[in-house]
């Protein structure tokens, strides 16, 4: 072996040094790599995640076209609005028997009430009779409301008949007895240049002669109420029927979501809604969304809410009232159905006396005994609550609270 050779063996065979050093290229090189992988898929991730977000932000249409609307400062929650769980002292009633028992009416010791599967019943101690169907099968469901019929306000007339408003189908007679339904007013008449679109609450004169009657909205059918009171449209309307002539008159227009009717012992309207706007005003800024108003034995009236304005607190309607593009931004991404789930339950039944004053007022925090009240009927020292969700009546027994 020659010097080169051995030279050169020694070499390849010396000992190999290992330090941290030895494979840090290697290391850093695939950790760059895994590095560049993470971040990839992370975009690739948040832009599969954004893209429909976007597309309903910018391309979809909203369904509604919200109006920008003032409401005052709630009231203060003090006082006679002092929060109680008074109406969780109240009954349930044929619980899963009925279904959205809206509003009210007796003749003697038996009570009637619409229910949201289209039926007029009579309500006889613990038994329930269908009395009527306003519409036609099938029913139960907001794709068939607008056929099935959805009855509404309900009021007994001087003749003791009953009087009916569906809020698709139009205001109705029917006998107690009999079950007989006779149609007065159909929503396909135009009045004033206008269909009547959402038929709500009515009320009749003393001499039985005439109906006056709110119409919502001429844009928005009951079963989108909820777009309704997001877009704040002022399309509402007060009208009168005369039973005689069959005339219709237009009384009051360009109403927020007028709701409950009720006429004062002299025959003027009372009004409830969002915002009455432009008459006399009996009361605003209530503590809540009012619905049907009915008299009490004090000779005050009774107003029922499902949802409140609290202060202190927040108030969703009152924070989007100044905010048209982020409710807009709310029907792109979520169905009705699915903001209801997010609208605090909070069952709120007033007593008002003349001139709007508070006398007293029944609170279910978070509708745990009454939910989704509509309206308040008294009757031999009760308060009957129905409601335009619930599946129960509720009977609250006025000498207890």
């Amino acid at each position: 072996m020659n010097e080169p050779e051995g030279l050169r063996f020694r070499r390849l065979n010396r000992p190999q040094i290992i330090t941290d050093e030895t494979h840090e290229p290697q290391y850093k090189n695939t950790s760059t790599y895994s590095g560049k992988v993470f971040r990839v898929t992370l975009l690739t991730l948040v832009a599969f995640l954004l893209f429909p977000l976007l597309v309903v932000i910018f391309l979809l249409e909203s369904p509604i076209q919200p109006e920008v609307f003032s409401l005052n400062e709630p009231p203060l929650m003090t006082g006679c609005y002092e929060p109680n769980l008074k109406l969780r002292q109240a009954e349930r009633l044929f619980e899963e028997r009925l279904i959205g028992p809206e509003s009210l009416a007796n003749i003697g010791d038996v009570l009637y009430t619409g229910t949201a599967d289209g039926k007029i019943v009579k309500i006889e101690g613990r038994n329930i009779h269908v009395l009527a169907t306003i519409g036609k099968p099938p029913c139960g469901s907001r794709e068939y409301e607008h056929t099935c019929g959805r009855p509404l306000g309900i009021r007994v007339g001087p003749n003791g008949t009953l009087f009916v408003a569906d809020a698709y189908l139009g205001l109705f007679e029917v006998n107690p007895v009999t079950g007989e339904v006779k149609s007065l007013l159909s929503t396909g008449k135009m009045v004033g240049g206008r269909r009547l679109g959402f038929v709500n609450d009515l009320d009749v004169t003393q001499d039985g002669k005439k109906l006056y009657f709110t119409d919502s909205s001429s844009r928005w059918q009951r079963r989108d109420f909820m777009h309704l009171i997001m877009e704040a449209t002022a399309d509402g309307r007060v009208l009168e029927y005369d039973i005689e002539t069959k005339e219709v008159t237009v009384m009051m227009e360009n109403l927020r979501f007028p709701n409950g009717i009720q006429l004062f012992p002299d025959e003027e309207v009372h009004v409830s809604g969002l915002n009455k706007g432009g008459m006399d005003t009996f009361i605003d800024n209530l503590p809540g969304f009012p619905d049907n108003i009915r008299r009490s034995s004090s000779g005050g009236y009774w107003v029922a809410m499902s949802a409140v304005r609290p202060n202190p607190g927040f108030s969703m309607l009152d924070f989007l009232s100044q905010r048209p593009w982020l409710k807009k931004l709310i029907f792109k991404l979520f169905s009705q159905d699915t903001l209801l789930k997010f609208v605090p339950r909070y069952s709120l039944v007033v007593e008002l006396q003349d001139g709007g004053t508070c006398v007293r007022s029944f609170h279910d925090p978070h509708g745990m005994v009454a939910a989704y009240v509509s309206e308040a009927h008294e009757y031999n020292g009760y308060l009957y609550l129905g409601s335009f969700r619930s599946p129960y009546l509720c009977k609250l027994d006025l000498s207890k609270v």
